[in-house]
């Protein structure tokens, strides 16, 4: 028996897990890592991301995490070699990344703190061909006009 046995420590909060299947002991260091990640995206810009799938969560865990985080006013939905569902949580910066492959099989579940997700960020090939394929459409629209006069 250590001298800190007889001190009691009280946890309190305005979001409970209260009625999920087991406690949330696995959820709250994941919320102080994702804490310490907001300071580092604050301060620095450096961008964090947590597989969900590398944790050992127990029965409730995952429920009780995201519950914790609750929900934000973002939702996408990206299609490219399977489903990928991104949900903002209710702190911002703090984004729920579900990729899935063709059979709606969750590969991977990511915590991304981030200003935007990157699925959603244009690949830089991507934004060095925008332009050509911008041009090519106004070249097509104003032979299309030109037709048709």
């Amino acid at each position: 028996m250590s001298g800190l046995d007889p001190i009691s420590v009280i946890i309190e909060s305005n979001v409970s897990c209260a009625g999920m299947p087991q406690d949330c002991g696995n959820a709250l260091p994941i919320l102080h890592e994702i804490r310490h990640a907001l300071e580092r995206l604050i301060s620095t810009g450096e961008e964090t991301r947590i597989d969900l799938n590398a944790m050992p969560f127990g029965p409730g865990d995952l429920d009780c995490l995201k519950a914790l985080l609750g929900t934000g006013e973002v939702h996408a939905t990206v299609e490219a070699m399977g489903l990928t569902l991104i949900q903002e949580t209710a702190i911002p910066g703090v984004w729920l990344v579900d990729y899935q492959n063709s059979d709606a099989r969750r590969l991977t579940l990511q915590i991304e703190i981030a200003s935007v997700p990157e699925i959603l960020r244009p690949q830089p090939l991507d934004l060095a061909e925008a332009i050509n394929t911008l041009d090519g459409r106004l070249t097509q629209s104003a032979s299309n006009r030109h037709h048709s006069s």
